[in-house]
């Protein structure tokens, strides 16, 4: 079983997290400065409207949230991804086009997608059209009887 590609994974999606949350606090310490900025430099004659400077900051701190909870998505689908490739291991797929067959012998999880190894070596992409069965399937052959009764 490929336990060090999943610490690999764990590691990567950590680290894209830590990113973009250092992204949104940057930009939100940005929006503060800017907010304090316009409020030093604001007409006194024609100050701005309390309701709107508000309604920027709340637009700003609901932009934030989404970016949170993208990030948030992020490792959940990592983790699932995570979940559901240790359960092909010791099953029999097909790839999607069917060039490649085998039991599962090792998966490899990447940031965009899932790749089985089978025990011949075959590499399969997890994807819409594989095959999965907890078994190679039974060949069955036919015989032609070519005699007259």
């Amino acid at each position: 079983m490929a336990v060090d590609a999943t610490s690999s994974v764990s590691t990567s999606t950590t680290g894209s997290t830590n990113s973009a949350q250092q992204k949104a606090t940057l930009n939100y310490d940005n929006f503060l400065q800017l907010l304090i900025a316009q409020m030093k430099n604001q007409d006194p004659t024609d100050p701005v409207d309390a309701s709107e400077q508000m309604s920027q900051l709340a637009s700003f701190s609901q932009v934030e949230q989404t970016i949170q909870t993208n990030t948030k998505l992020d490792t959940l689908l990592s983790s699932s991804s995570l979940t559901q490739a240790s359960s092909y291991v010791g099953k029999y797929m097909e790839s999607a086009d069917g060039s490649v067959k085998g039991i599962v012998d090792s998966v490899k999880v990447y940031s965009d997608g899932v790749i089985a190894t089978t025990k011949d070596g075959g590499k399969i992409l997890v994807q819409a059209g594989i095959t999965v069965a907890s078994q190679a399937p039974a060949t069955t052959t036919t015989t032609s009887d070519n005699s007259d009764t």
